[in-house]
């Protein structure tokens, strides 16, 4: 039997490529957009605003660090998805919005809910299923939240949050309270059934909502071109619905386009659909081999660190120093250190405790 000959060509997810090619015609881009010109004083954003950014990101990837190395350790189990390379989305994200502004997202969470008020502490105890956890042990690393911060937590079925984070939209619409909602997802998550139905209703029903694939390059194992058909941000066509594609690598490129996205989202309750391109520098759970991708493709992205990008920024333009940075790095460093022993002294929860929390309280943030 003649070998079959294939239709497309097979690329690397690159930041330079091209894209997919069917009978030489390209399909599919793969680059990133360029990141912002502006200077973070363009942005209305103050030296000490960057520093903190620095300071977000810096704590992100630590603490995502630490806890490989614990898991590794086996002092706690089940799955562990780690959000390094991604670190300028939530953080420059969480500038962006509001501080009542409500986030829901899927189970790479962790970065999520340290820039939204889960401490150090509390997550680490949350991935050894301490009592002292953001859920009280009883969520792990797919289930960070902190609902008094309006971080609605992250969720273990993939596209199972879209039509919650459509739920809280339509939910802010109704009080008109003027809070944009920002549900994120993975790339995978793209060709769920629930994410189109909840775009359908978002646009015909006018909801103050922004839905935000973070696009890092993979489906678990596998490409997104392999997963999906076209432009991932082109689904908005379908909908008649505003969209755009960011650089996820640049934190000040991902403040710029978000606030820019929220502004219009609560000036007009028009939903957005928005692609970040961005990069996961380890495999999609610490069982993941990541043979489906080259020692070059991962040489190349980490060229583009977030963390070091902006590092970089705060030094040439004079904003902070080595001897600053090395302080910086110093704090987060005992501050990740203090969680880890916090975790393991914390008690775990009483067999009772798997009864509390089961329904909404009277005093729940959602009813203010």
């Amino acid at each position: 039997m003649a070998k079959k000959e294939k239709n497309a060509e097979e690329v690397t997810f690159t930041p330079k490529g091209t894209g997919i090619r069917t009978n030489g015609e390209i399909v599919r881009s793969t680059e990133l957009p360029d990141p912002t010109e502006k200077k973070h004083s363009d942005l209305d954003l103050s030296d000490d605003d960057v520093v903190d950014m620095f300071e977000q990101m810096y704590l992100q990837r630590r603490f995502e660090e630490r806890a490989m190395q614990m898991y590794q350790k086996g002092k706690f189990g089940g799955f562990l998805h780690l959000y390094m390379g991604q670190e300028a989305i939530s953080t420059g994200t969480t500038y962006a919005l509001n501080d009542d502004d409500d986030i829901i997202t899927a189970y790479r969470d962790h970065g999520w809910g340290l820039v939204r008020g889960v401490s150090p502490k509390e997550g680490m105890a949350e991935l050894y299923g301490k009592e002292t956890g953001c859920s009280k042990g009883k969520g792990g690393s797919m289930h960070f939240a902190n609902v008094d911060e309006h971080f609605w937590g992250g969720y273990g079925i993939v596209g199972g949050h879209i039509p919650l984070g459509g739920g809280i939209a339509f939910a802010n619409k109704y009080k008109q309270n003027n809070r944009v909602t920002a549900c994120f997802l993975g790339d995978g998550a793209v060709p769920q059934g629930a994410l189109h139905e909840t775009l359908n209703m978002s646009q015909n029903w006018g909801l103050p909502c922004i839905y935000a694939v973070e696009n890092n390059g993979y489906a678990m194992g596998t490409a997104v071109h392999r997963h999906s058909v076209g432009e991932i941000v082109d689904r908005a066509d379908g909908f008649n619905m505003k969209k755009m594609v960011i650089n996820g690598m640049d934190v000040l490129t991902v403040y710029e386009k978000m606030k820019e996205i929220a502004d219009d989202v609560r000036e007009n309750s028009e939903p957005w659909f928005v692609e970040i391109r961005t990069y996961r520098y380890r495999g999609h759970s610490m069982s993941d081999p990541m043979k489906y991708r080259t020692k070059e493709e991962l040489e190349e992205y980490e060229k583009l660190d977030p963390v070091a990008r902006i590092k970089n920024y705060l030094l040439d333009e004079d904003i902070i120093d080595e001897d600053k940075v090395e302080e910086i790095e110093d704090s987060v460093e005992d501050t990740v250190m203090e969680a880890i022993d916090f975790a393991e002294e914390s008690d775990f929860p009483e067999k009772e405790a798997l009864y509390d929390h089961m329904f909404a309280e009277d005093d729940y943030p959602f009813h203010t």
